[in-house]
C-alpha cells in the first residue's frame, strides 16, 4: 500500500488516510497499559496462570490456528448479526452508528470498528488472569450504555435489549467464539490436509471451556452450557432472537436503515484515500460474503433466511473458493492479517501462546 496524497476537494473534519494510520499503533487496542500474556504471571500457589484457557486446550488449538487469525472478524461477523439484540445495540448506540446520524462516518471507522474488535479479544483469550479480567471489565462498562427498549420496531413483542447484561453479554461471548469453531472446522487447512470438524469429545471440551469466557463476561451460571447439545439447546431457547429483519436495521425514530445511511454518509465524506480501508475491508470480510453463510449450523443458516436449497449447497460453496481460502491463510498472509486485524499486542500474544501450546502438545503425544 501507498502512502494516500491529500486532495484540495476534501472535507473538514474528514481523514486522509495513510497506510501508518490504517495499521494503527497499540494504542489503538490497549485499554488498560501493557498486557500480560499467558504464562507471564503466576497465581498465588506459585503455578503459571495462563488464564482462561492455556496450553494444550482446544480452545487455543481452535483459536491459534491461522485460519482463526485471518477469519475471525468475518465469522464472527456471521454469527453475532444473526442475534438481533447485538444489531439493535449497533444501530442505536454504537460510535459509528453515532458518526453517521452526525454525517462524520467514513469507511476509514467502519474498517476500524472491525479492527479493533480481534485485538481487543486477544488479551481475555491469551492473556494471564488480570489481563482478561481488565479487558472484561472496560467492555462491561463501555456496554452500560448499549440498551433500549426496542429491538424490533416492527414487532415489540421480543423486548428491548442490554449489551452488559448478562442474556445479551451471554450471547455476544458464545457467537463470538462459536464463530470462530465453524471457521476452523470448515476452512482450517493443515499443511494439505482439508479441514476437519473436531471429533464430538473435542466439540463438548470446546463448550466446556468456554463457560470460563461465559462467567468472566458475566453470564448467569445457570444458563452457561457444558456440551455441544446443551450449546444447541440454548439456541433453542433463545431462536425468537436470532435471524435476519430489515426492520431491525432501521432507526426507531427516523425509520432510516443504518445500513443506508452508512452507505450515504461514507459516499459524503470520501476521500480517495479511504480506498486503503475499503480494499482493507473487501480482503478480511467483504470477499467471504458467500462463505461465512456457508459455514454457519443449519439453524443458524434457517435463522439468516437461506432456503434449504442454499443450505445443501454449502459445501460446494466452500470447495469452489478452497484456492482463496488456503491463500489467504498461508505464512505471509497470515502474518499481515494478524499485524493488521490484531495489533501489535495480539501479535505478541498469538505467537506466546502458540510457543505454550507446541510445547503442551508436544509433550502429550
Amino acid at each position: 500500500m501507498n502512502d494516500a496524497v491529500d486532495a484540495p476537494s476534501r472535507k473538514p473534519g474528514v481523514p486522509v488516510l495513510t497506510h501508518d494510520l490504517l495499521l494503527g499503533d497499540a494504542a489503538r487496542w490497549r485499554r488498560f497499559g501493557e498486557v500480560t500474556p499467558a504464562g507471564g504471571s503466576e497465581k498465588s500457589d506459585g503455578t503459571p496462570d495462563y488464564g482462561l484457557f492455556g496450553p494444550g486446550s482446544i480452545m487455543w488449538e481452535v483459536l491459534l490456528h491461522p485460519a482463526t487469525i485471518v477469519f475471525e472478524t468475518a465469522a464472527q461477523a456471521a454469527a453475532q448479526t444473526l442475534y438481533m439484540p447485538i444489531t439493535a445495540g449497533i444501530r442505536d448506540a454504537d460510535p459509528i452508528s453515532r458518526k453517521a446520524r452526525a454525517g462524520r462516518f467514513t469507511m476509514f471507522d467502519f474498517f476500524e470498528r472491525f479492527q479493533r474488535n480481534s485485538g481487543m479479544h486477544a488479551p481475555m483469550w491469551l492473556g494471564d488472569t488480570t489481563t482478561a479480567t481488565n479487558m472484561a471489565m472496560h467492555l462491561h462498562r463501555i456496554h452500560g450504555h448499549v440498551k433500549g427498549p426496542v429491538i424490533d420496531p416492527e414487532d415489540p413483542s421480543i423486548g428491548g435489549y442490554a449489551a452488559a447484561e448478562p442474556r445479551d453479554a451471554m450471547w455476544a461471548a458464545i457467537t463470538e467464539l462459536h464463530g470462530t469453531l465453524c471457521a476452523y472446522e470448515k476452512l482450517a487447512w493443515h499443511g494439505d490436509e482439508a479441514p476437519q470438524p473436531l471429533t464430538a469429545e473435542q466439540r463438548d471440551q470446546f463448550v466446556r471451556e468456554m463457560a470460563s469466557y461465559l462467567r468472566l463476561v458475566g453470564a448467569e451460571e445457570a444458563e452457561i452450557p457444558l456440551s455441544m447439545a446443551e450449546l444447541n439447546a440454548l439456541y433453542g431457547k433463545y431462536s425468537p432472537y436470532f435471524g435476519h429483519r430489515e426492520s431491525v436495521l432501521r432507526d426507531p425514530e427516523t425509520g432510516v436503515s443504518m445500513n443506508v445511511q452508512f452507505a450515504q454518509v461514507a459516499r459524503e465524506n470520501w476521500h480517495p484515500s479511504h480506498a486503503l480501508a475499503t480494499d482493507a475491508l473487501k480482503e478480511v470480510y467483504e470477499q467471504w460474503n458467500d462463505v461465512m453463510p456457508a459455514i454457519l449450523p443449519e439453524h443458524l443458516q434457517r435463522a439468516a433466511g437461506r432456503t434449504q436449497e442454499q443450505i445443501d449447497s454449502s459445501a460446494d460453496i466452500i470447495r469452489r473458493r478452497e484456492s482463496d481460502i488456503r491463500e489467504i491463510q498461508s505464512p505471509e498472509n497470515e502474518a499481515r492479517i494478524m499485524r493488521l486485524l490484531w495489533g501489535p499486542d495480539g501479535v505478541d500474544l498469538i505467537e506466546n501462546a502458540r510457543r505454550l501450546h507446541r510445547k503442551a502438545t508436544s509433550q502429550a503425544a
